[in-house]
């Protein structure tokens, strides 16, 4: 008996309530390289591909609340008395002292000086910080596209390499300091030789540190001792 090809079980089309299943599937190519062109590695040495990671710009927010601050109570004071003055009353006692005091004093009296040195200092304080990003704790990395930015906290950082260097047989105790440009490793060594240590300490942290894919590694600098206690 040959089965009726418009029945339900010979119908091409799908059911209600079930998916269609083809009979071949195209393999998803959109996250696999083409042929003879590499995967971007963001986690090998220095040379790695991405874009170039800079380290962010910081807010300012502190100084700029403190300056705006100051401004802000030295031009009020300044306004209410030249408002009092223009309404028939006499100037304040501060101003007429300040003003007494600019007209009289020699140009190397102390005072002067010392208010010349401050007004100095805190003009070259924010042109410090007017002209650099700040937020020196925090270390960038390499950017995979444009617009995509990322950083890694120091004190993180040298967790994670403590951690990696407790790993090494030999080590009792390890301490780490992360800098922008250096990273600095104490060990205490209870056993084996302390140079198979520092070499292994040394090859461990920087495979550690080439993981976090940092547009600047920092460079590894190990010191070991023999613990005797």
């Amino acid at each position: 008996m040959t089965p009726d090809p418009s029945s339900p079980a010979h119908n091409s089309e799908p059911s209600a309530g079930r998916a269609a299943v083809p009979l071949t599937k195209e393999p998803d190519r959109s996250g696999v390289p083409e042929h003879g062109t590499p995967a971007p590695n963001l986690t090998a040495g220095e040379n790695g591909g991405g874009q170039r990671a800079r380290r962010p710009w910081s807010a300012r927010r502190v100084p700029a609340a403190l300056v705006a601050s100051v401004v802000l109570v030295v031009t009020a004071a300044a306004l209410v008395d030249v408002v009092a003055v223009r309404a028939g009353r006499p100037a304040a006692a501060w101003r007429r002292h300040l003003a007494d005091g600019l007209a009289t004093r020699p140009v190397d009296d102390v005072w002067m000086l010392t208010g010349a040195s401050v007004a100095a200092a805190t003009g070259v304080w924010l042109m410090v910080l007017a002209l650099t990003p700040g937020l020196r704790h925090w270390l960038p990395l390499r950017s995979p596209a444009p617009g995509l930015r990322a950083c890694l906290d120091r004190d993180g950082a040298a967790v994670l390499l403590r951690d990696a260097a407790m790993r090494v047989p030999g080590v009792a105790k390890a301490r780490i300091r992360v800098r922008r440009h250096r990273v600095k490793a104490r060990a205490d060594v209870r056993f084996r030789d302390s140079r198979q240590v520092k070499d292994d300490l040394i090859a461990v942290l920087r495979e550690e540190r080439d993981r976090f894919a940092l547009a600047r590694p920092p460079r590894i600098v190990v010191r070991v001792r023999r613990r005797t206690d």
